[in-house]
C-alpha cells in the first residue's frame, strides 16, 4: 500500500493511493497514519481490503498539499557514510561499524515543502535518501529476518545538512543537521510487502534540473537488515520511529572547488525507484 497524508501542515487527514493512482480518503477508518496504526496489523489488513474492494471514498488531490506520510514521529535515526561511493567521495575511511546521529523529529516536513536555507549558512547540501520506518517495537534484534520484520514500510527522505555547522563549528553533527526543514519525507509510506528487496532500488536527486546524485542502494556498506538490526543494540526502536539509511555520491561538498552548494532559489527533485518524487524550492530562514 502506499499511505500518505494530505492537507494542510499540522491538520493532514489520512490517505491510501490505490493502484490506478487514486487517491482514497481514509478519514472514516483510522484516525492518522502513525505508530499505533503501523503496529496494528489487523487493521492495515482491514485498510488492504478496504481498498481492494472499493469501499474507500475518492478525494480531489488538486490543490492538496502532501504532508510527511507519518504523525508523531519518535525519533529519526540516520546512518552516515554508508555508501562506498559517498565515503570515497568525501575521502573517509569505509567505516567499520554503522556511523548513527540522529535528526529530531520536528525537522520533517512534506516532501513538498519549502526549505530554508539557514541564516548565516554558506554551505547547505543536498542528501538522497531511502527511510526506513519501524512497526513493531524493536530491541536487540538478533537477525536480519528480525530485523525485516520489524520494517512497516520504506519512503523517500532527504537528509538536508549544512557541512559548515556540521563539520567545521565544533561538536558532534547536530548543528548542522537539525536546522528547520531539514528533513522532507515522503510523498508516500510504501508498505514493507511491496519492497521485495530494499537494496536493489535506484535513487536520485536533481538541483535545478541537473542531475547531481544517482546511485542504488546495492551500494550501501550496511544493508537495511544490519541498520536495523545494529541500531536496535544501543537504542530502542519503536513503531513510526523512521532511519535514514545514507546518501550515494553525488553531494555538493564532494564536488571541487567552487562547490554548488544550495542558495534560495534552487529547486532541489529527489526520488527513490517506487517511492515517489520530491520537490522542494529554497528559500531564506
Amino acid at each position: 500500500m502506499k499511505l500518505l497524508r494530505v492537507g494542510p501542515a499540522g491538520a493532514e487527514r489520512p490517505a491510501l493511493l490505490d493502484g490506478d493512482g487514486v487517491l482514497r480518503d481514509l478519514s472514516d477508518s483510522v484516525r492518522d497514519i502513525d505508530g499505533g496504526l503501523l503496529a496494528d496489523e489487523a487493521a492495515l489488513n482491514r485498510i488492504r481490503v478496504a481498498a481492494e474492494a472499493g469501499r474507500l471514498p475518492a478525494l480531489d488531490p488538486a490543490g492538496l498539499r502532501i504532508g510527511p506520510p507519518v504523525a508523531r514521529i519518535g525519533k529519526v535515526v540516520c546512518i552516515g557514510l554508508n555508501y562506498h561511493d559517498h565515503a570515497a567521495e568525501t575521502g573517509a575511511p569505509i567505516p567499520a561499524e554503522p556511523i548513527v546521529f540522529l535528526k529530531a523529529a520536528d525537522t520533517v516536513v512534506g516532501p513538498d515543502d519549502t526549505v530554508l536555507v539557514p541564516r548565516g549558512s554558506e554551505k547547505t547540501d543536498w542528501e538522497v535518501e531511502l527511510a526506513v520506518v519501524i512497526g513493531r517495537t524493536a530491541r536487540y534484534l538478533e537477525s536480519d529476518r528480525a530485523a525485516l520484520a520489524a520494517v512497516a514500510g520504506y519512503a523517500v527522505a532527504h537528509d538536508i545538512s549544512e557541512r559548515e555547522f556540521q563539520l567545521e563549528r565544533g561538536g558532534q553533527w547536530d548543528k548542522g543537521k537539525n536546522c528547520e526543514t531539514f528533513n522532507p519525507l515522503g510523498p508516500w509510506l510504501v508498505t514493507a510487502d511491496e519492497v521485495p528487496d530494499p537494496q536493489d532500488l535506484r535513487l536520485r536527486l536533481w538541483v535545478n534540473g541537473r542531475l547531481r546524485q544517482d546511485g542504488t542502494t546495492a551500494d550501501q556498506i550496511f544493508p537495511v537488515a544490519e541498520v536495523v538490526r545494529y541500531v536496535s543494540r544501543f537504542m530502542t526502536l519503536y513503531p513510526g520511529d523512521v532511519i535514514n539509511t545514507g546518501t550515494p555520491a553525488g553531494v555538493a561538498m564532494g564536488h571541487p572547488e567552487p562547490k554548488p552548494y544550495l542558495r534560495a532559489g534552487d529547486v532541489v527533485e529527489l526520488e527513490v525507484e517506487g517511492l515517489g518524487r520530491q520537490r522542494q524550492q529554497l528559500k531564506d530562514a
